[in-house]
């Protein structure tokens, strides 16, 4: 999907060249023109500078080189016509325009491989992104499931935002979570969490002890790193909601550690899974030696739930006030994971002003009737 989309873009922007091509060839007809027809002492030559000038900014070397020749050949014409070739004023204007023409060229060849290592970087990004932050599939069991990941800069493909999900013997464990701060280190410590919960997900019977074991792993990642290597590493730390949802009955499980609470819609009312007994973020957990608590909450067929970052709530309109995400989900109308996801992430968007200012992930999940 995302080598489409390069495509397509790359499709787009060689159709936008080829009609930005003909207005240097227009400028160097229309500026021979009327420097043919002007008096002796009025000269526009200089003025065919512009076209391949304006060629190296939309197209490759080989257009560009080719639009600077045609315009020293018009400048030849202009000469020829007015006076002489061997004129000593066109004689400079020729060099001139022949050095121009070659410095631009060379610009054209040094835009065109920045553009061409820039589209790489992209492909690899978004593939990386694809291997790190596997799509959730749409159905599971008696669930289905939704989720975007919006970055907060329109380039940007990675962050250390993070969802996984994965099946057990008799349900589904879900795991949303934040890594501390942005760039390479965030998606670090997101990368070391999602290979651990989908490695040890299946194993562990107790939720307890699968959190206990995605709190080991960041730490020893973090006492790995070479002291002073990076003070980032000393601090890692990930907030997460880690869920088991039985397939049968009609609840969950949950442990928060250091996460905003995942919403539950019931009949119309908007429901904030608080739990009692939270735990620190992974990665600080050692600090206060606490007990991983799961609690359990109701989690019945026609429910959904949504699972959130903090760059969800966090996001600022213009005047600075904070996305009210439970009075947007509780105005909301339409049913289901899917059109609950959308609802958000269009009016999210829309309070932002299009421009988030943090990276932000978005699970829903909806229990399904038994034979759905």
């Amino acid at each position: 999907m995302h080598s489409q989309r390069l495509l397509h873009s790359l499709h787009v922007t060689r159709r936008h060249s080829k009609a930005l091509v003909t207005m240097p060839f227009a400028l160097i007809a229309a500026v021979t023109v009327v420097d043919v027809s002007a008096p002796p002492d009025v000269h526009l030559g200089p003025f065919l500078v512009a076209a391949p000038a304006v060629t190296s900014s939309f197209a490759g070397p080989r257009m560009t080189a080719f639009v600077g020749a045609v315009a020293v050949l018009a400048q030849s014409v202009v000469a020829i016509a007015r006076t002489s070739i061997n004129d000593l004023n066109h004689t400079y204007q020729i060099i001139a325009l022949c050095l121009i023409s070659a410095f631009v060229t060379l610009f054209a060849h040094l835009r065109e491989r920045h553009e061409q290592e820039m589209t790489q970087l992209r492909s690899v990004a978004e593939t990386a992104q694809h291997v790190l932050m596997q799509p959730l599939p749409g159905r599971v069991g008696p669930l289905r499931i939704a989720s975007v990941y919006l970055a907060a800069e329109a380039e940007a493909q990675l962050g250390g935002d993070l969802y996984a999900l994965a099946r057990t013997a008799d349900g589904t464990r879900v795991i949303v979570g934040d890594a501390r701060g942005k760039g390479l280190d965030a998606i670090g410590e997101a990368a070391g969490v999602l290979g651990a919960f989908r490695a040890l997900a299946h194993k562990e019977a107790r939720l307890p002890d699968l959190v206990g074991h995605l709190e080991d792993g960041v730490t020893v990642d973090r006492n790995c790193t070479i002291k002073g290597a990076d003070d980032y590493s000393a601090e890692a730390f990930v907030t997460a909601a880690v869920l088991d949802i039985p397939d049968a009955g009609c609840e969950l499980r949950l442990v928060s550690c250091g996460h905003p609470p995942p919403l539950l819609l019931r009949a119309g009312e908007v429901l904030s899974l608080e739990v009692r007994e939270p735990a620190p973020p992974l990665g600080l957990a050692q600090l206060l030696a606490p007990a991983f608590t799961a609690e359990t909450f109701a989690f019945g067929t026609g429910d959904v739930l949504l699972l959130y970052t903090d760059g969800v709530i966090e996001s600022r309109d213009r005047s600075g006030r904070f996305y009210p995400l439970v009075e947007r989900v509780a105005s909301r109308r339409g049913d289901g994971a899917e059109s609950l996801l959308e609802y958000v992430r269009a009016d999210l968007l829309r309070h932002a002003g299009g421009c988030l200012g943090d990276d932000a992930a978005m699970v829903a999940i909806e229990r399904l009737p038994d034979a759905a």
